[in-house]
């Protein structure tokens, strides 16, 4: 291997799984000194939108994130070389795998109706049209749905089927969505449409995504001397193009902690730059305020990109997904419990103990609010007495049904009394609100990655001529691939490690593609005919 790394420096703007994952990457397969890494971090935390945070008193995650065994490819590649932070003979992916046998996902009630009644989700009620508008979606070529949405390829029936009620708080999508990324996303995970009712394909860490695979990564780059300097934002970069073509970033302008500072680049050294920021300007309430909604691009994620876009043509167009909050916002909430009864009705209802049932979705909800009961305990703090519920809603500018105002001004209490009512449960609540703490967290982008688009509205991972410099995250362009995936940051971490490194010996693993085993092919198949 080449002495070149040994004088490189790395550069990597923002603290997400991207620039972890891409930190690692260049330290086992591109023979790095975690010494000369840097992780720039606006935040005193790193994890980007895998967070969880808090205490007995009242814990949050933002999100909930459902992985999957076929498809996260390169996310297990990362995973097997990282040890968790109990044991370091066992790898987080062993203990995924593990933590998976024995808490196994089979949702009894996915979808629940009104007069809190378990719908039977295994009939999806697609009928003839439905199935040939899917079909029709799927053979497309992309350069012809261009910048259609999703409402535009499917009837009204269509988007009352228990299908698409499953399908889209699985993933989050809204009809008004690229329906590229819908079309990208049938093709990926196909093979969980027999189980679309059970959601059994899914795969969960043992804790919170923050405990279980931030901080174990985290632990390991430490470990191996990589620099993590926090307080600090980068606002501009600079770029120059030689006399060949190549284009190299010089300089990246910084805020340190309200100071201005720069970095300055050598010829040998590279910069991983994450654009944009699904969970930007998230906004907290609590049980007695409702979170505010930032429009006005306080973090520095989108501002970053918005000026090094403006630099080539080829950069990316922010506004294609920053520029309307309306349609790409959602709200999400964490309840802390601290006595068991909601949690015993609800496994009462559903039939599954907690961390078996994935997500529960009401159905005729205002809000379309879907909940997870995970398994305790969920925090690596957490007492035994101690127990979370997370949910969200995707209509959040819709009167509730119970407190009839719009979720986006509903406090924690309001949203509790709102759950109550579609659990059929308002019997229990004084009980309940007198031991629970809820948390609401609003998020002006979380969906803005599905936002329609052209295929220049994202930049490459390594674009032309880029010698020394590569974009990270859920806005870069990766074909076929998922975005609002892990997988994805990932994916794309190790594409820019590889391609800037030339490491042309090292194969990235390949994208799932679920037709192409037969097998897979017929069950999916019956599962549309039924």
């Amino acid at each position: 291997m080449s002495d070149a790394p040994q004088q490189s420096h790395a550069y990597l703007v923002g603290g997400g799984i991207a620039s972890l994952a891409a930190a690692a990457f260049l330290i086992r397969d591109g023979g790095f000194p975690g010494e000369n890494i840097h992780v720039l971090e606006e935040l005193p935390v790193v994890g980007g939108s895998m967070d969880g945070s808090g205490e007995p008193a009242g814990y949050v995650t933002r999100g909930g994130r459902m992985l999957e065994e076929e498809a996260y490819t390169c996310l297990w590649n990362l995973l097997e070389t990282i040890p968790t932070l109990t044991d370091e003979t066992v790898s987080v992916r062993d203990e995924i795998t593990e933590f998976n046998a024995k808490w196994p996902t089979d949702a009894k009630a996915r979808l629940i109706g009104e007069g809190a009644t378990v719908l039977d989700a295994s009939d999806y009620g697609l009928d003839t049209r439905d199935r040939l508008e899917l079909t029709r979606l799927l053979v497309l070529p992309e350069s012809v749905i261009g910048a259609r949405r999703i409402q535009d390829f499917f009837s009204p029936h269509f988007f009352g089927t228990n299908f698409w009620a499953m399908w889209r708080t699985t993933f989050a999508f809204q009809n008004w969505h690229s329906a590229i990324e819908l079309k990208r996303y049938f093709l990926r995970f196909m093979q969980e449409f027999p189980r679309m009712h059970t959601l059994s394909g899914v795969r969960r860490t043992r804790l919170n995504q923050y405990d279980s695979i931030i901080r174990p990564l985290r632990t390991w780059l430490t470990d191996r001397g990589v620099l993590f300097e926090h307080g600090v934002r980068v606002t501009d970069v600079d770029f120059t193009t030689e006399p060949d073509g190549a284009r190299r970033v010089t300089r990246l302008h910084l805020d340190r902690s309200g100071q201005p500072d720069t970095y300055d680049l050598t010829g040998a050294d590279h910069a991983f730059l994450t654009l944009g920021s699904m969970t930007a300007d998230a906004a907290y309430g609590s049980d007695t305020t409702a979170p505010e909604l930032v429009r006005d691009k306080r973090d520095g994620g989108w501002r970053l990109w918005e000026t090094i876009a403006a630099k080539a043509d080829d950069f990316g167009r922010p506004t294609a997904f920053n520029g309307n909050v309306d349609e790409a916002k959602w709200e999400s909430f964490t309840l802390t419990l601290r006595s068991p009864l909601l949690l015993h009705r609800i496994e009462e209802l559903s039939g599954n103990l907690p961390g078996t049932g994935a997500l529960m979705t009401f159905k005729d909800s205002n809000w379309l609010m879907s909940i997870v009961v995970p398994h305790a305990p969920h925090f690596e703090n957490q007492p035994e007495d101690v127990y979370t519920v997370w949910g969200y809603g995707l209509f959040v500018d819709r009167d509730g049904d119970f407190v009839g105002k719009p979720m986006a001004r509903a406090t924690g209490r309001e949203i509790l009394t709102e759950l109550l009512g579609h659990l059929g449960m308002r019997d229990i609540e004084e009980q309940v609100a007198a031991t629970t703490t809820v948390i609401p967290v609003m998020m002006p982008y979380i969906t803005s990655q599905f936002a329609p688009r052209t295929v220049h509205d994202r930049p490459l991972v390594v674009p032309r001529g880029a010698a020394n410099f590569a974009f990270l995250g859920q806005y870069t362009e990766i074909p076929e691939d998922v975005v609002f995936t892990v997988e994805y940051s990932v994916r794309g971490a190790m594409h820019a490690v590889y391609g800037l490194l030339g490491l042309d010996r090292q194969e990235i693993p390949g994208i799932h593609h679920a037709l192409a085993d037969p097998r897979t092919a017929l069950d999916v198949l019956r599962a549309a005919l039924v």
